[in-house]
């Protein structure tokens, strides 16, 4: 049930333990938030891309095609099964000591994490001490991105005015379409080289890029100023003691709302990016740089939706949204793969735009709608937990799809079905989560 709190009127006197926000401020905030997250969604696409076309064979080259490519597919995965880890230590902090401060140490975690990669060496030079290490680093990848998320959009929100929560929450979703862009920009740049210099040092530049992108994002995190709605918590003492351990115990009904209306923007995703990546290369026998190049040109069009569903948000509220959002892509997942088998490039970059478009409709609004089911004192962790530990059930999806593929002699209907289960359940979860959402006590300066 819908929660509300006292509110002033633009002008007067905040009443005690409201907050004062300004459009001015959650401008820049929003766009800070941007900045960072485009920086760790990079870093963690990379990742993926990689695993789909350089670590299967070069960090797993004992084993055969299908077993290195589950191998890393599972190392991706890893760094899922890490996020939850992330979103207690960074919740904990981001609820007791700040926002501000969580959000600068994620960003060069996972900077450093992705940077560090690039100076791997591979099976051939070290043996099994590569995807050791790969491992390694892929869990401090997936501590850091457990925090940074759910801290930028509850960052952006508690600076936005209450009727504009929606554009400003989008903004932090941009950030995945362009660290998308980024990643698959970076990868088809260096797939132009010859694979033996691909091979041999091609791959790595992307990671390396991290570095410098990190510079950036740091300078701009670090001009932000703290939540107005934390700085009040400050004031009051109102703070949790352990703000994970009360989100289990009071907010668990939320927690799984929250779950459940992430998991499509998460595993579907993934498995549109991902999953693909490889299906098309490795069962359809396409260019790899044909289905790259889908997903970049997917990420432009993902920006659009993005943008244009935050403002819709606002005016339908983020649970209508991400309702609609999950039926049109459990509608979609069969003629999906339809289109993309007809091996037709034309064809296949249109699928994977539209597959892309439609998931985004309700991954747009799902910082809105999270941010606004949990209470200011455990937002921080609320929303991480709930984020995260959607990321943990889905970012297996990927090994799970080959494994299904497999199983059925090349067949693609069981990864459809198993979009189709995705998509209902976060459909379900945008239904529930509009009906729980709660208001903070701000005013408008």
């Amino acid at each position: 049930m819908k929660q509300t709190d006292p509110s002033t009127l633009p002008g007067e006197t905040p009443a005690d333990g409201e907050a004062v926000v300004t459009g001015k401020e959650a401008g820049k905030v929003a766009f800070a938030a941007f900045v960072g997250t485009a920086l760790e969604w990079y870093d963690y696409f990379l990742f993926g891309t990689a695993a789909a076309l350089v670590f299967n064979r070069l960090f797993f080259t004992s084993l055969d095609p299908t077993a290195a490519t589950l191998a890393a597919f599972a190392t991706f995965g890893v760094g899922f099964a890490a996020r939850p880890l992330g979103a207690v230590l960074f919740g904990w902090l981001g609820d007791r000591i700040g926002r501000r401060p969580a959000l600068l140490i994620t960003v060069v975690a996972i900077g450093v994490a992705t940077g560090l990669i690039g100076f791997l060496p591979t099976h051939a030079s070290i043996g099994l001490a590569a995807p050791a290490l790969l491992v390694l680093l892929r869990l401090l990848q997936g501590v850091a991105v457990g925090g940074e998320w759910g801290g930028a959009v509850t960052l952006a929100v508690e600076h936005a005015p209450p009727g504009k929560r929606g554009r400003y929450a989008a903004l932090p979703q941009v950030g995945s379409p362009v660290g998308t862009l980024l990643s698959s920009g970076a990868f088809a740049l260096v797939l132009l080289l010859p694979e033996e210099s691909f091979d041999a040092w091609g791959w790595r530049l992307p990671f390396l890029a991290a570095f410098p992108m990190l510079l950036v994002a740091v300078y701009i995190r670090r001009r932000v100023e703290e939540s107005p709605l934390f700085d009040e918590l400050l004031r009051h003492d109102d703070r949790a003691k352990v703000p994970a351990l009360e989100v289990f115990r009071t907010a668990w009904l939320p927690l799984l709302v929250a779950m459940a209306s992430a998991l499509l923007g998460i595993g579907g995703f993934y498995l549109l990016t991902t999953f693909m990546i490889s299906y098309g290369a490795d069962t359809l026998g396409l260019d790899r740089g044909l289905m790259v190049n889908a997903t970049l040109v997917a990420a432009v069009v993902e920006i659009v939706v993005i943008l244009v569903m935050g403002r819709l948000a606002e005016r339908l509220g983020p649970g209508r949204v991400t309702m609609w959002g999950g039926l049109a892509s459990a509608l979609f997942a069969f003629p999906l793969f339809w289109l993309i088998e007809t091996e037709n490039p034309v064809v296949v970059v249109l699928a994977v735009t539209a597959g892309i478009a439609v998931v985004s409709v309700a991954y747009a609004v799902t910082g809105a709608l999270l941010t606004e089911l949990f209470p200011a004192r455990l937002r921080y962790s609320g929303v991480a937990l709930a984020y995260n530990l959607a990321g943990a059930l889905t970012g297996f999806l990927p090994a799970l799809a080959t494994a299904l593929l497999d199983a059925g002699g090349g067949a693609s209907w069981p990864v459809a079905l198993l979009m189709v289960g995705l998509s209902l359940i976060t459909l379900v979860g945008g239904v529930l989560g509009g009906r729980m959402r709660v208001t903070d006590p701000v005013t408008t300066g």
